[in-house]
């Protein structure tokens, strides 16, 4: 996992793959406020963008979850939420089967668990051994607009 912001994404610390940079320059390059909820394409057939817009949830009624397929960006524009973590292990206990259509798979818990704010400009970069639950309630619900893009593992 990592994490960063779009205000500093030029500033250059880490090398990223090409398909990751494009999704985080496309992020920083609209004002996705704007946006409608759903699906925008960025790469056709290697990344897209959805936009969702929720109230966070308390802890207890978030799943942590994992994929395959995809390499999750998570990116808050407006609100915050907690992002839990916890590397992939197989001390996790599933609680729902990987199904590979929905590229994901539920747990029951992150072993051992690790959660950071994630607020409006911050995002995430979560590979397949990244286990994470989004839309976790700081202190009580409150309202947030995520982007979450899906970039292809095999394009990294």
């Amino acid at each position: 996992m990592l994490i960063g912001s779009l205000g500093k994404l030029d500033q250059g610390y880490v090398t990223l793959p090409h398909s990751i940079r494009k999704a985080l320059e496309y992020l920083k390059n609209h004002d996705l406020r704007t946006f409608e909820s759903g699906r925008y394409d960025i790469e056709e057939g290697v990344s897209y963008a959805v936009i969702e817009r929720y109230k966070t949830r308390p802890m207890a009624k978030c799943r942590p979850e994992v994929h395959e397929k995809y390499v999750d960006i998570q990116c808050v524009v407006e609100g915050e939420e907690y992002l839990g973590w916890c590397p992939l292990s197989p001390d996790l206990k599933i609680v729902v089967p990987y199904d590979a259509e929905r590229d994901i798979a539920f747990y029951e818990a992150l072993v051992p668990e690790s959660n950071f704010i994630l607020s409006a400009g911050n995002y995430a970069i979560l590979y397949p051994n990244d286990v994470h639950r989004p839309q976790t309630a700081i202190d009580k619900p409150s309202a947030v607009t995520k982007v979450v893009v899906k970039v292809r593992v095999d394009s990294l």
